[in-house]
């Protein structure tokens, strides 16, 4: 990436040189010394601090750990529990922390409010908000696809908005922008503490934050007031050196670190971000790299707050909060020692479980896929790869924005390449689709021209939502379902059929400059850093490296009046709006409390081989309309899922030899009051936060998960809704498993009454033969989740606990 202009194209130079030292001292001066209060997030944020200090000393803490710390609800309790003395923290305490509020898609909302509403509070006892993002499909443009999916989903919107005034929710209406670019641009602040329904909220890392995705459970446990349960994470440092030139950009980064780590690499740790590379990157480019962070399994990922991160607040009009960063790092604790005071940064001798080390300056464009966001290829050697994997060298679409890459730099440096491009003679010889992530940025890429270059160009502009990222995409080039095909996205995920819902488009992934000259070429085997095109003259073209803008010449434009957000107190007045005869929502019925025994009698429902995401386990797309009403959804579990004993997909057999989708089956299980299990590979559940693949199968009659590893959100949604994850001790159990196999726990009802202590085991006996065996598993439960399963679920119990 060249050096980002700071400056407008009017030009605005003046002005930014003056402010520029003001920043600096915004970042972390001391100009603040005589402050004598702080606004109650930092009082709140610097009295934790203080006892945070007061429990582990002069201990050296990375920035993840002194922001997740300091929202602990009883410091000395999770800190010194099971952690010799406060020297064994990561991987081992359990954490119960208090976030500052709750962010929440309509998707994922839906099923978090029906929650909540079952605990019958009036209100929620932190902040919180509903972005109506998921939704809208995205087919012709924004204005009909805004309209069409108003009128389809007005049922679901009109529960989310008549919600959030019963309970007091900030409201984002359909249309206002994606839940991510939406948090960043109003409600992340260095120093928070987040819970976002969405595998990719911890976005909002790139400006300093600390957030989390969950699941509804989860979410409502925060809105209730309760603490929230968290295994402390391990922490992975990425120190940071040299600078991005020409075309590698911030998404490069963070695809080239899904290379290396692997889709189960971040499992169980927080990725933390340092080093001297970290000043040369914007504020929206860090956020792109912490989004994607969910694409190694992380928990979260953070960037210290630096001057870039100051010039965003200011331009996203948050002047105060630039004040109250600065203020609350000079804030004076007990000592006199360095330590007295908060930095947004890491300690001076901090160490990290791992540390990995990149020189941005040596890093090139990547491109990574099919089907996984960890299959990390080098632009220089995707064309070779593409004709040795006979991969499609023709692509289909190219589509840029989402919530990963819609930044005003992100399209300033798009339209660069364009304009040149434009100014050639030259089109997309590929259909090209630009997805704005907020109405904030489409408005100011409108007033500043950048939408009218696109749109000159050919470019589709589709409404400020998800859309084709999380399968909501009515394609319009006729590429039918089981045509193997190619895409290009700067979306965040890649997986098998999640696009389109055509299990063979492979979606490739890579930054929106890339996307869109490989667009103008119509080829996957283009490579615009080498490669030339022909004009319609004859001439020879060859795309200039883009450049971009961090930022607009002037603050952010807020948009349309009819896209900002309401804001009200909570009305008990209010009537949630919920029809009886709905089909789309329904109220939630309790999950029955755990057996006073260990389980028998269940059966192997199916063994699932290879990947089974959240995606295989709930598929989005056209099942969205659904997330509100859990008996309508179910009928999709794992229908994509591989039968891993015929190779076929969404198959499963009865006892009797019968033949049918495994939902069907699931289902037939249930009116048998046959309860059943699943097994399954590694990272079972990778993906999202999407509850409704936990719920779902519990709601069908799944008792237990067995398989080789979990994905961590996941494992914890299951928790949460009374069923029970078990990993297999010895891999090679997972062969001597099989469909209609008979299981009976061995020490698991023991391990729930002892709060998570003990070993547990499954006897299986074998179908047809009768042979029985005992597989040893293991388990991380805990003491507040083994109480959510005994109760038959966390609702269960936080809404007895709510009504005391």
């Amino acid at each position: 990436m060249r050096p980002i202009d700071l400056a407008s194209r009017s030009g605005v130079a003046l002005r930014r040189a003056f402010q520029t030292q003001q920043l600096r001292q915004a970042a972390g001066s001391r100009q603040y010394s005589n402050i004598t209060s702080l606004p109650p997030t930092y009082e709140k944020l610097h009295s934790k601090y203080t006892e945070v200090r007061r429990v582990l000393g002069a201990q050296r803490l990375t920035l993840a750990e002194k922001i997740l710390y300091s929202h602990l609800d009883n410091v000395e309790e999770s800190l010194l529990n099971n952690t010799n003395n406060g020297r064994d923290i990561r991987g081992k305490a359990n954490l119960k922390l208090k976030p500052d509020r709750v962010n929440m898609q309509d998707a994922s909302a839906q099923m978090a409010l029906l929650q909540f509403m079952s605990c019958n509070l009036p209100q929620t006892a932190i902040p919180a908000s509903i972005h109506c993002d998921h939704l809208i499909v995205g087919s012709k443009g924004a204005d009909d696809d805004l309209q069409a999916g108003i009128q389809t989903n007005h049922e679901v919107f009109d529960f989310l908005e008549s919600a959030a005034k019963k309970y007091g929710l900030d409201f984002w209406a359909p249309g206002a922008g994606i839940i991510h670019q939406t948090v960043l641009e109003n409600y992340a602040i260095p120093g928070l503490m987040m819970l976002g329904t969405d595998s990719h909220s911890p976005n909002a890392g790139g400006l300093c934050t600390i957030t989390i995705g969950v699941g509804g459970a989860d979410a409502v446990e925060a809105l209730v007031g309760a603490p929230w349960e968290l295994k402390a994470p391990k922490v992975l440092g990425v120190r940071l050196t040299g600078k991005l030139s020409n075309w590698a950009s911030p998404k490069d980064l963070i695809l080239h670190l899904a290379g290396l780590l692997t889709v189960r690499g971040g499992t169980g740790y927080i990725v933390e971000y340092s080093g001297p590379g970290v000043e040369t990157l914007s504020c929206t480019g860090m956020a792109t790299i912490c989004n994607m962070g969910a694409e190694i399994g992380a928990t979260t990922s953070i960037f210290p707050y630096t001057e870039a991160s100051a010039r965003y607040l200011e331009a996203t009009r948050r002047e105060q909060a630039v004040k109250n960063a600065a203020a609350f790092q000079n804030f004076p604790g007990a000592g006199a020692s360095e330590d007295a005071y908060f930095r947004f940064k890491a300690d001076e001798g901090a160490q990290y479980d791992e540390l990995i080390e990149i020189d941005l300056s040596k890093l090139e464009p990547h491109i990574n896929g099919p089907h996984t966001p960890d299959l990390s290829t080098p632009l220089s050697q995707f064309k070779s790869t593409v004709q040795e994997q006979k991969w499609p060298e023709k692509l289909s679409a190219g589509l840029i924005g989402s919530c990963t890459n819609s930044s005003y730099e992100d399209m300033t440096r798009v339209e660069s390449i364009v304009r040149a491009a434009e100014e050639a003679g030259l089109k997309p010889k590929a259909d090209f689709y630009v997805t704005p992530g907020s109405e904030q940025i489409r408005a100011t890429l409108e007033r500043d021209g950048t939408l009218e270059t696109f749109e000159k160009a050919g470019g589709i502009v589709l409404s400020n939502a998800c859309g084709p990222c999380i399968g909501q995409w009515k394609r319009q080039d006729g590429v039918e379902k089981g045509t193997v095909n190619a895409i290009l996205t700067s979306y965040n995920r890649n997986f098998r059929g999640r696009n389109d819902g055509n299990l063979d488009t492979m979606n490739f992934l890579a930054s929106p400059e890339i996307v869109t000259a490989m667009a103008y070429a119509g080829s996957t085997t283009f490579n615009p850093v080498t490669d030339s095109l022909t004009t319609p003259d004859g001439k020879e073209f060859k795309f200039p490296a883009p450049h971009g803008l961090e930022g607009p010449k002037t603050p952010f434009d807020i948009g349309k009046d009819v896209f900002k957000v309401a804001s009200q107190p909570p009305n008990p007045n209010e009537k949630v709006a919920i029809s009886p005869t709905s089909e789309r929502l329904a109220l939630l019925e309790p999950f029955e409390p755990f057996p006073n025994s260990d389980l028998s009698g269940l059966k192997v429902l199916v063994k699932v081989s290879g990947k089974c995401t959240t995606d295989t386990i709930s598929a989005a797309g056209p099942w969205l309309k659904y997330k509100g009403h859990l008996p309508n959804i179910s009928a999709n579990t794992l229908n994509t899922a591989v039968n891993a004993e015929t190779g076929e997909v969404n198959v499963a057999y009865d006892l009797n030899g019968s033949k049918h989708t495994i939902p069907e089956l699931a289902k037939l299980w249930k009116e048998r009051n046959q309860p059943w299990l699943v097994v399954a590979e590694h990272n079972y559940g990778e993906g999202s936060a999407r509850e409704h693949a936990a719920l779902q199968p519990r709601y069908l009659g799944a008792r237990i998960i067995v398989c080789k590893s979990f994905a961590r959100i996941h494992e914890t949604n299951l928790k949460k809704q009374g069923v029970v994850p078990l990993t297999l001790a010895n891999e090679q159990d997972y062969d001597k498993i099989a469909a209609g196999d008979e299981v009976a726990t061995v020490g698991l009802y023991d391990m729930l009454q002892n709060g998570g202590q003990g070993e547990v085991q499954l006897k299986v006996t074998k179908k047809g033969t009768g042979e029985e065996f005992l597989v040893p598993v293991k388990h991380q439960v805990s003491k507040d989740q083994a109480g959510f399963i005994l109760a038959g679920s966390a609702l269960n119990l936080l809404s007895k606990s709510a009504s005391v």
